[in-house]
């Protein structure tokens, strides 16, 4: 196998579990881990691309959506925490008060 059907095989992988996770999980932690870990699939997959075509910004690209990633992380984990402080269960279908 060469490097980049490895790399391509690994992002699949990896964007799949991701996919998994926010089909399959009702918590909202973890719904924003699968967010996460498929955002980095696509981010394995920019940087494949930049170097398969030698071009450098491939990098730049996959940093900007590191930074957004982290950001979407941070605001989703402080609706989660806002919206489940006094709960003794965290779904993500249980939330009434979220209606207009």
């Amino acid at each position: 196998m060469t490097t980049e059907s490895l790399l391509l095989s690994t992002s699949a992988i990896l964007f799949a579990i991701g996919v998994g996770g926010v089909l399959y999980r009702r918590n909202p932690i973890s719904l924003l881990m699968s967010i996460e870990v498929m955002l980095n699939a696509a981010n394995l997959l920019i940087v494949l691309g930049a170097r398969v075509h030698g071009a450098a910004t491939g990098q730049a690209v996959a940093l900007i959506v590191l930074v957004v990633a982290a950001a979407e992380a941070v605001v989703g984990l402080a609706i989660a925490l806002a919206l489940f402080r006094d709960r003794e269960r965290a779904d993500i279908d249980e939330p009434s008060e979220v209606h207009g």
